[in-house]
């Protein structure tokens, strides 16, 4: 799934934040990176945990002590990997969410995008509307609207 987790990420910070500085690109790097670290891995790993993005949030919190605006580009990596982790529903496999705290195995566990099925393609469907929702409203069809999201994330009504 690709279209679901960008289009998901991408309205719930728009609405909830309405922050015209907020770099998208990130978020949207964040919201695919447990599916993409984890399927690499070949199942739903630490990356579908909740201790996984909140390590991140801490490293990324530290290492960008003094330097705020690279904290406010990178904070979007943990807030697309928590975001992720509620619209993916990875808290309904308690083992991998909760790890380590549940356990340290991880056998058999699959990614909560392979154990939906064809449902999968009712969310992507749902994702290709909320992107075209955020295309119109954002007036990504504008050459310069487009190049200004392309170069900084950023996205203005």
């Amino acid at each position: 799934m690709f279209f679901w987790f960008i289009g998901t990420a991408v309205l719930s910070v728009w609405f909830v934040f309405r922050d015209p500085a907020f770099d998208h690109r990130t978020l949207v790097i964040g919201a695919l990176l447990p599916d993409i670290i984890d399927g690499i891995w070949g199942g739903a790993r630490a990356f579908h945990s909740v201790a996984a993005s909140v390590v991140i949030l801490v490293i990324v919190m530290l290492a960008t002590i003094g330097r705020r605006p690279v904290r406010k580009r990178l904070l979007a990596i943990p807030i697309g990997m928590f975001l992720h982790l509620i619209y993916d529903g990875a808290f309904n496999n308690t083992k991998v969410f909760w790890w380590p705290f549940s356990g340290l195995s991880f056998a058999g566990d699959r990614l909560p995008v392979v154990d939906r099925g064809m449902l999968n393609v009712a969310f992507e469907i749902a994702g290709l509307l909320m992107c075209a929702f955020a295309w119109k409203k954002f007036h990504l069809g504008e050459p310069a609207r487009r190049k200004s999201f392309m170069k900084s994330g950023t996205l203005s009504e």
